[in-house]
């Protein structure tokens, strides 16, 4: 009868596990923040506990299941509303290379040694890291890498505005500054506060509203 009640709970919590990362979204799945990767492992535990404790009732697993995906889904709906939010929650991409340079101060502050760069690197069939314009660690910890080629042509888009926050490193690696930015802008007819994402590509400015993403 026990083997019947074990089989039963590991097939009952393989389905609610896989509804709940369904519902939760596929951010989950596919590359995991800080804040995603301790709710996965609490789920997890919670989940093997119910199934190796056979005599006690598996509400004593699903009710703090169904708190913690409430409590991520409300962390994930305030990390998107609100920017010091989401940097507090979780953290912030950091610039490893800039015009072809190794920050080491960086990379010391993020505990990210030059083994896992040329590591990361390598898994992007970059041979040298001579071949990098820009390298950012992105907060899943995946590395995001920008070709000199590319740079050549602009080719990959720079973020300008976030949230209707100016990107000053942004402008300085694209050589602006902000008198061109607030005349851009007045050109345009809009207000920096109107803005949720503005990003640089091929020598021009290219703007979403607020308003828009509605």
């Amino acid at each position: 009868m026990r083997y019947f009640i074990v089989l039963f709970r590991s097939f009952f919590f393989y389905i609610l596990i896989a509804v709940v990362y369904r519902f939760m979204g596929k951010r989950e799945i596919g590359e995991l923040s800080i804040m995603d990767f301790i709710v996965s492992i609490f789920i997890a535990e919670l989940a093997a506990i119910a199934i190796e404790n056979y005599k006690d009732s598996m509400f004593l697993s699903i009710i703090p299941i169904v708190v913690l995906v409430a409590l991520q889904l409300v962390v994930s709906h305030l990390s998107l509303k609100n920017e010091k939010a989401r940097n507090m929650i979780d953290g912030e991409p950091s610039m490893i290379i800039n015009r072809g340079k190794i920050n080491f101060k960086e990379m010391l502050k993020q505990r990210y040694n030059l083994d896992d760069l040329l590591t990361q690197l390598r898994a992007k069939s970059i041979k040298s890291i001579e071949e990098v314009d820009y390298a950012i660690l992105e907060t899943s910890g995946k590395l995001s890498v920008f070709k000199k080629d590319d740079d050549k042509q602009r080719t990959y888009p720079l973020p300008v505005i976030l949230d209707g926050k100016v990107q000053e490193d942004v402008l300085i690696q694209i050589q602006k500054d902000r008198k061109w930015l607030d005349q851009t802008l007045q050109e345009e007819g809009y207000e920096l506060d109107d803005i949720f994402y503005g990003f640089y590509q091929r020598k021009k400015l290219f703007l979403i509203r607020k308003e828009n993403i509605k």
